[in-house]
């Protein structure tokens, strides 16, 4: 999928709005995928991406978070954590299928279905320019805001 164009979805995202992919403005976009709402290593990546906003708007750049929580879930936690960005719910995992990211988990001995936490930046034109998966918290934000900024000039205008 890398280099080429992510095809169209439409979730609901929180502030009682529909996030549709062909939608979001000619920015950039970073689209990250967590486990589960008010969880230790969500609660930390989505407070890093929060903390960085302003640095990734600076360059053109949206962020949103996805999992499969329910929206009254999401909008909790964003309103708890101040999230400046919207949250989508993809309850039916059609958004987790299409970027691969349902996994099978070891989660306290067992095996279970979730999702692996992974990043995925598209530029504007909704291509694919960069995925991390398996992504471990620490310095993951900063790695993202890094390689934003690589990004041409062209797809940084609003």
């Amino acid at each position: 999928m890398l280099n080429q164009p992510v095809p169209d979805f439409e979730v609901p995202s929180t502030s009682n709005k529909i996030f549709r992919l062909s939608a979001a403005s000619e920015k950039n976009l970073v689209i990250y995928f967590y486990p589960k709402d008010n969880t230790p290593g969500c609660t930390i990546e989505g407070q890093e991406f929060r903390d960085a906003y302003d640095d990734f708007a600076k360059l053109g750049c949206d962020i949103v978070g996805i999992s499969r929580d329910s929206i009254k879930s999401h909008d909790g936690f964003k309103i708890k954590m101040d999230f400046p960005f919207e949250l989508l719910s993809d309850s039916d995992e059609s958004v987790c299928k299409l970027f691969n990211v349902i996994k099978m988990k070891n989660m306290y001995g067992k095996q279970v279905r979730g999702i692996e936490r992974s990043t995925f930046v598209l530029d504007g034109k909704q291509i694919l320019r960069r995925e991390w998966r398996g992504v471990k918290v620490a310095g993951h934000v900063q790695e993202v805001l890094e390689f934003v900024k690589t990004l041409p000039r062209e797809s940084h205008e609003p």
